[in-house]
């Protein structure tokens, strides 16, 4: 297990679901943490627990990632703090399921902002300190969804092959800056992913669905193992192995028929 002792870990979308997860895996690891999300009082009940359980310091602080500028604002309120960055999880996102011509303007660029935009400046400010210092860690968190085209979610799944590219460039070009970029893709898992996005997994999703915490724990061995980019779950590997052999045009149709029993 990799020794984080002394250094800071900055979750995203630590409210909930993976985020709390992540929290408490690298609190395991002794660092110290700073818990994002839009939500504060499930992050202030999650630190208090982290903090009496692991004896680190965990600090709370409700920002929507959503807004431009966000990201560089949090940062500039942590390093008043005396408070650096070590370790990045870019783990807050959202989706919006159904059909793409009834979905809202608002919530489709309320998705984006935070999937695409959001993650993308919050990388940029955090990495380039660690650039400056020599070294750091960051996750980026895509889905299997990145790996075809998706209908009924077309515009999440394309926010996830966004994420999915962005993250191996960089673990490319931040290499030789010691900062290590590596992409978790999670397949159907225990969340609140799809209650928030107006929906319900069907039998066979459920049947496929992980327990965030092996999820975390995949994605973070990937992470210090230096890995640029990993998938959670045999089944999952194996379909997106599997894909690789398959027309997109197949696998977009074979992806509507599964998102219409939803």
């Amino acid at each position: 297990m990799q020794s984080l002792k002394g250094k800071w870990a900055l979750v995203t979308g630590a409210s909930s679901g993976m985020g709390r997860e992540y929290a408490h895996a690298l609190a395991e690891r002794g660092a110290h943490l700073v818990l994002v999300a839009r939500r504060i009082e499930p992050m202030a009940v999650l630190a208090r627990e982290i903090e009496a359980r692991h004896g680190v310091v965990a600090k709370v602080q409700s920002v929507d990632l959503s807004v431009a500028g966000a990201a560089a604002r949090l940062k500039d309120e942590l390093m008043g703090q005396g408070v650096e960055v070590d370790v990045l999880i870019n783990n807050a996102g959202m989706g919006v399921i159904g059909d793409f011509l009834e979905q809202t303007p608002a919530s489709l660029a309320t998705m984006l902002n935070l999937n695409v935009l959001g993650l993308t400046e919050l990388t940029q400010v955090f990495a380039a300190s660690m650039k400056a210092r020599g070294g750091g860690h960051i996750q980026l968190l895509a889905s299997v969804a990145a790996f075809q085209p998706c209908p009924m979610f077309a515009a999440y799944a394309a926010s996830k092959a966004y994420v999915l590219s962005f993250g191996e460039a960089l673990h490319t070009e931040l290499a030789p800056y010691g900062v290590v970029v590596s992409v978790l893709s999670p397949g159907v898992t225990d969340t609140e992913f799809f209650t928030a996005a107006g929906s319900a997994p069907n039998a066979a999703m459920k049947r496929m669905m992980m327990a965030p915490r092996p999820v975390v724990d995949v994605g973070l061995a990937a992470l210090f193992q230096a890995r640029s980019s990993v998938v959670a779950g045999a089944l999952n590997r194996l379909m997106v192995f599997s894909s690789r052999f398959l027309s997109r045009q197949f696998l977009s149709r074979v992806s509507f028929k599964v998102a219409r029993s939803l």
